[in-house]
């Protein structure tokens, strides 16, 4: 896996898959185009970064997009404030690029899968206590479904996992054409 994040570890993980973390440090910045491609082509170029290193790489990248504008990680507290205060009350788009490379046969595969989220209104109040937390630093958008920022989430429509960072379901098809179908294996 290329990426350090311990999020899509542990997704990797509780689906019974053995992995190895090998984060790769390359430019996260986007050019133009559809945030769908861009965050593709992100994790394409980080699997392809420790491609010589493994057989089967998979590369990850998950944005949050309001309003057209790609929402990364806080780089302060105050900027995690105002993502989460122009999150507040509505709903946005969970964007994680996916990529699967296989060395043996050359194969490489590129797609991402969107999820809706909608916030419930927060109070200034509740935004600042849960950025105390320290929780929101180190994620795209200034939350963490799966932990305390669970309690910001009113619904989601689409892929739980994908907003976690890793849409398992999709990544299991495309291992599937990679030429891994041991994958259902349970």
């Amino acid at each position: 896996m290329a990426s350090a994040s311990p999020r899509r570890a542990e997704l990797l993980a509780q689906a019974g898959w053995d992995f190895t973390v090998l984060p790769v440090d390359i430019e996260e910045g986007f050019g133009a185009g559809p945030v769908e491609s861009a965050v593709s082509e992100l994790a394409l170029r980080k699997a392809r970064a420790c491609m010589a290193k493994r057989g089967l790489v998979i590369g990850a990248d998950t944005v949050v997009v309001l309003d057209g504008k790609v929402l990364g990680k806080p780089a302060s507290n105050e900027d995690a404030c105002e993502m989460l205060a122009a999150l507040s009350g509505r709903e946005h788009r969970v964007i994680t690029g996916v990529a699967v490379l296989n060395t043996a046969t050359g194969a490489e595969l590129a797609e991402a899968e969107e999820t809706a989220v909608r916030f419930r209104a927060l109070t200034r109040e509740e935004i600042e206590a849960y950025v105390r937390s320290g929780e929101p630093m180190d994620k795209a958008g200034a939350y963490g479904i799966q932990g305390k920022g669970a309690l910001l989430v009113e619904g989601i429509t689409g892929c739980y996992f994908n907003v976690v960072g890793l849409p398992l379901s999709r990544l299991a098809r495309m291992l599937q054409r990679a030429g891994f179908p041991e994958v259902y294996r349970f």
